[in-house]
């Protein structure tokens, strides 16, 4: 055994050691759509005098943070999304009328002297003061509204005029809501002002109590986003110019416990610095959340055990160990997920369940090196062989997981809200997916590589003899690219269905991209879907879309729709299916639907000019544009099929699209990977001749990967439920159409487009060891059983 590969078994004990005591210890932190709650966005707007910018969006976070801590609610969470987005979590919330309510007003509160009835009521009524008292000393009985002040309705309905703002809600303290138990005046709440302001509310107060105690000019009003929130007299021991200090204020009345808290909640909270707006809200009930988490685990555990075993019984003793190492894959990743503190969404959880099917890719990889190897030379050691597989793999492992890496770098930087933790699982996943395969597969292998029982058994070990589809595609030696056209020619026809269908049925996008509302109920008995059509129609919701959801459950698409609304929408559904409780609640806003379909194209294009400028790096021109038609190819066809089935394209969807991107790019540059080497090394030879022969020699790599993947998707899609079918679905034909167009798209046009470039072959790689103390590193590695003698 190799001092290296002592190193790399020391560490890889280490890591796993580390990693499950790190699975052992700690919890995930599950996305609301996981545990259930609802995330609202709320879009800063600018006013005439204030611009809403970082600065004045991180005050109106911090006051929307002092009224949702007075909500009660467990574990919210608020960030700064961007310069003028504010991101509110409420774990657990699943009737948001209330926190949407308090949390999206605007909240401008202003502090009123009352004037007396409005003009209109007064002639009616003279209102309930005393018409013999005599006028406020500091008020000319003549005296009309001030033209800056308000009429507005009181709590009981009764219009008032008001007098300018006297203070505004930047000058409260504190505000609390208190039970008097002694004086039996129940619910009250206490103001506490700030010095100035203070000093302002007792002038306030001194000239409301200038007037006798019932009249309307006694109150003092307080109005929130030009609403009378409060209207309080004030209290008749209080003298003329006396008013009430800032800390003996108490507002009294007939206040519920929950009245009496919001309307402290609304005082202290102050007036935001800019007025806000609900972009977006999602509500998920915790049922979804904890059917989806079964769901992917069972799907995982399925997957991987499938992956397992197909890996085993094509690589036998070698497929064994990779799938040791897939496990030690699986908690390594968990645990990063863990110990960084990402937050794991439904999109992440499904990245996660499919990164596992992608594990094995660099291990088939090397693998088929190393086979190639043993068939070459058959006397060559086994360890031998297999370093030189690993050796020879490199490049190919890198390539494709950078351009993986490229697809998850965009799903987090150009994605919204649960996408982005499908790109972060997944980046977690390619880097543990390398480790797993480089430093804990080569370890176990080197070690099993050095017994005598396995190298001397090759069929045994699994490498030592070729593979059957290795063997019959040789023995076969199909002629693929005599004609090369006539794979883009079906390849042009394949185009041309999918873009029939996005024509003829069109692409069902999905109320992110559209803007509306998505509602998905479980009713306790069954509505078929013209009932409750018929049923909303009645209710005045002709226009909702209502189709079928999971098992029984009915999934409802509207315009625009606010909480009230969707509150009767789901009572008149209870009238007929009985018990009736929110699966899922989705509102998108107009704005944000047209920002998210415009930043969805913008992530495709994005998309194709990264991996586009990434392969003319690493490759030839021709074989970068090759394989981006190749790219574009799979991405049309995808979406397609989508149109052709009428499934919906969502952010999921495209978190899909660009997994799919990675992926089909991922297979070109293995093959790409491979004319390269031999084209270097036999520079006369034609390039198609060259092609099918890399074709040929990837194929087996191909397959064997794309089956792992296929495991893990087909267990998502049948058990995934609705929440993971589509995504699982697109991958699917993502994955089929990306092998296709990897070796029947892409390679045919890096022909025809070679044919007309002018640029010689590559150069032969220069193998490192040439120079005298490369020899003597050689040397120094070279196997145990070699003597070194050459002939």
């Amino acid at each position: 055994m190799t001092r290296a590969t002592v190193v790399r078994a020391v560490l890889a004990v280490a890591v796993l050691l580390v990693s499950v005591y790190i699975s052992l210890t700690m919890s995930p932190r599950l996305g609301l759509d996981l545990q259930g709650g609802t995330r609202i966005v709320l879009q800063a707007r600018d006013t005439a005098t204030v611009e809403a910018d970082r600065e004045t969006t991180d005050r109106t976070l911090e006051v929307l943070r002092q009224r949702i801590d007075s909500l009660g609610v467990s574990e919210p969470t608020l960030t700064r999304s961007g310069e003028d987005r504010i991101i509110v979590e409420l774990p657990d919330v699943q009737d948001p009328r209330q926190a949407a309510e308090v949390i999206g007003r605007t909240a401008q509160l202003t502090f009123h002297a009352v004037e007396g009835p409005a003009a209109e009521e007064a002639e009616e009524k003279p209102s309930g003061s005393d018409p013999t008292a005599d006028p406020s000393p500091t008020a000319d009985p003549g005296s009309t509204t001030d033209p800056d002040g308000l009429t507005l309705s009181d709590e009981q309905g009764r219009a008032l005029a008001l007098g300018p703002a006297r203070l505004s809600g930047a000058g409260v303290e504190d505000a609390t809501a208190g039970f008097d138990a002694q004086g039996g005046a129940g619910w009250s709440v206490s103001l506490e002002f700030r010095k100035d302001a203070g000093q302002d509310w007792k002038r306030l107060t001194g000239e409301a109590a200038c007037h006798p105690a019932g009249d309307d000019r006694r109150r003092v009003a307080i109005v929130l986003d030009e609403k009378v929130i409060s209207s309080p007299q004030v209290d008749p021991s209080v003298g003329c110019k006396v008013g009430l200090p800032s800390g003996a204020t108490q507002i009294t009345g007939s206040f519920s416990a929950d009245e009496a808290r919001d309307l402290a909640l609304l005082i202290k909270g102050g007036a935001l610095p800019v007025p806000v707006e609900i972009v977006e809200q999602r509500t998920v009930g915790p049922t979804l959340g904890a059917a989806a988490i079964d769901a992917s685990a069972r799907a995982a555990l399925i997957g991987a055990a499938a992956t397992a075993l197909f890996i085993t019984i094509v690589y036998r003793l070698f497929g064994a160990l990779a799938a040791v190492a897939l496990g030690a894959y699986g908690v390594i990743s968990y645990a990063a997920l863990v110990a960084l503190g990402v937050t794991l969404t439904l999109p992440g959880l499904a990245g996660f369940v499919l990164a596992i099917g992608m594990a094995v890719d660099a291990n088939v990889l090397v693998f088929e090196r190393a086979r190639e190897e043993c068939a070459e030379r058959p006397k060559r050691t086994l360890r031998s062989a297999l370093t030189t597989g690993f050796t020879k793999a490199w490049t190919a492992v890198a390539d494709s997981n950078a351009t993986t890496l490229i697809a998850a770098g965009l799903l987090f930087f150009l994605g919204s809200g649960p996408v982005k933790g499908f790109g972060v699982t997944l980046a977690i996943g390619v880097i543990a997916s390398m480790f797993s395969a480089l430093v804990i597969a080569r370890a176990l292998t080197e070690i099993a590589a050095s017994t005598r029982f396995v190298s001397d058994y090759r069929n045994v070990n699994g490498i030592g003899r070729p593979g059957a589809v290795r063997t019959w595609l040789v023995r076969k030696d199909p002629q693929l690219f005599r004609k090369p056209v006539r794979w883009l020619v079906v390849s042009v026809a394949l185009v041309a269905v999918a873009v029939a269908g996005i024509v003829v049925r069109g692409v069902d996008l999905g109320v992110e991209f559209t803007g509306g509302r998505l509602m998905e109920y479980s009713t306790s008995r069954p509505v078929d879907v013209e009932t409750a059509r018929d049923t909303l129609a009645a209710a005045g919701f002709g226009d909702a879309e209502v189709t079928t959801a999971g098992d029984g459950d009915l999934s409802v698409r509207t315009g625009k729709l606010d909480n009230d609304g969707e509150h009767a929408l789901r009572t008149a559904l209870a009238e007929e299916g009985g018990e009736t409780t929110k699966v899922r609640d989705e509102l998108i806003g107009p704005s944000l639907g047209d920002e998210l379909r415009r930043n969805a194209l913008i992530a495709l294009g994005v998309a194709v000019a990264v991996q586009l400028a990434y392969l003319a790096v690493r490759f030839r021109w021709t074989f970068a544009v090759a394989s981006i038609g190749g790219m574009v190819h799979d991405v049309i066809l995808v979406v397609g099929a989508f149109a052709w089935l009428g499934r919906p394209v969502d952010g999921i969807f495209l978190a899909a699209l660009l997994t799919v991107i990675g992926y089909s790019v991922n297979d070109s540059v293995v093959v790409f990977d491979r004319v390269r080497e031999l084209w270097g090394a036999n520079r006369r030879t034609p390039l198609d001749t060259i092609a099918r022969r890399a074709v040929l020699q990837t194929v087996p790599r191909t397959v064997n990967t794309g089956m792992g993947a296929l495991f893990i998707l087909a267990a998502l899609a049948v058990l995934g439920g609705d929440s993971l079918a589509d995504f699982a679905l697109a991958l699917l034909i993502g994955i089929i159409v990306g092998t296709w167009s990897s070796v029947f798209t892409a390679v045919p046009g890096a022909i025809l487009l070679e044919r007309n470039a002018k640029t010689p072959p590559p150069t032969p790689g220069k193998r490192k060891g040439k120079s005298s103390s490369g020899g003597r590193q050689a040397a120094s590695r070279r196997d145990p059983l070699d003597n070194g003698a050459r002939v």
